[in-house]
């Protein structure tokens, strides 16, 4: 399997993922054995709440050393700057940032620090997973409506990886709505993983919420969970008016996805972002930093 490239829009620079546990992730989704695994263990919510819990235990501290070296993360950039201030590696893990770290731009901005696929046309999407089986956003959405509401607008899906800051924000000013959350399993969003099918963002745990916005009209915001995974933690206000940039919630341990659905014609997507995507790559943008007008 090739491996996983992306861009840095900030550097331009073509960079290669590095992905934690790789070995064990090619051997679960290419391997008969691993399949199995995959299907009847590693997807159930069970496994995931184990390690979550684990996770917030003070044994997990360990790890937290290891995974600042190994990731490069600049703890002068959070608000806990010590390696002592953090009392479990979950404490570490859902790390609040200094807003001084990720100054917000005008006009739609990335969510959340991480990868960025970007579809003007939801129906596009077929063509960039050529090798998966089609994304059918009635399935994801769990509503026809909805469905009906988006098939013809645009999509942003921000990955974010185990290293990534994974507290996730409003991108526009607007009202949120109540959080709707869909049952599901807890398969990898690893690019691994996606290489072989979008589906795994209809089979996974979910949530989401509406943003009504004067400029891009009605944001629909999905959080997906994935592989140990143990939570999605919403910490806004439901119907209240928000402001680009605060915080809407965040992940407890594991690498996830946010989903971004636009109605047609109301969002202009940033052509570096669609070029890089059409090129098969994901383009790294930190949070705070413009996307689309």
């Amino acid at each position: 399997m090739k491996q996983i490239q992306y861009i840095d829009r900030e550097s331009g620079q073509l960079c290669i993922e590095k992905i934690p546990g790789e070995k064990w992730l090619k051997w679960l989704y290419n391997k008969p054995f691993g399949r199995l695994s995959l299907h009847y263990l590693i997807k159930r919510k069970f496994i995931s709440s184990y390690v979550g819990k684990y996770m917030d235990t003070r044994k997990s501290t360990c790890y937290i050393s290891d995974f600042i070296r190994n990731h490069g993360i600049d703890l002068l950039e959070y608000k806990k700057e010590k390696l002592e201030d953090y009392k479990t590696f979950n404490d570490f893990f859902c790390r609040k940032i200094k807003p001084s770290a990720r100054p917000i731009d005008d006009d739609f901005v990335s969510p959340a620090d991480g990868k960025i696929l970007a579809f003007k046309n939801i129906r596009n999407v077929k063509e960039f997973f050529v090798k998966g089986a089609s994304f059918n956003l009635e399935e994801f959405l769990g509503s026809e409506e909805l469905a009906d509401k988006y098939k013809d607008g645009s999509m942003i899906i921000v990955r974010l990886a185990p290293k990534d800051y994974h507290r996730y924000h409003f991108p526009a000013d607007g009202i949120i709505r109540k959080a709707n959350d869909i049952k599901g399993h807890y398969y990898s969003v690893s690019p691994l993983a996606l290489q072989k099918s979008l589906r795994i963002f209809c089979a996974n745990c979910r949530s989401y919420s509406i943003l009504e916005t004067q400029k891009y009209g009605d944001v629909l915001y999905s959080e997906v969970g994935a592989t140990f995974v143990g939570s999605i933690i919403q910490t806004y206000a439901p119907d209240s008016h928000v402001k680009k940039g605060a915080e809407k919630g965040y992940f407890a341990y594991g690498g996830s996805t946010l989903v971004l659905l636009f109605e047609k014609g109301k969002i202009q997507i940033d052509e570096d972002l669609l070029e890089n995507t059409a090129n098969g790559l994901e383009t790294y943008v930190p949070m705070g930093r413009k996307i689309a007008s």
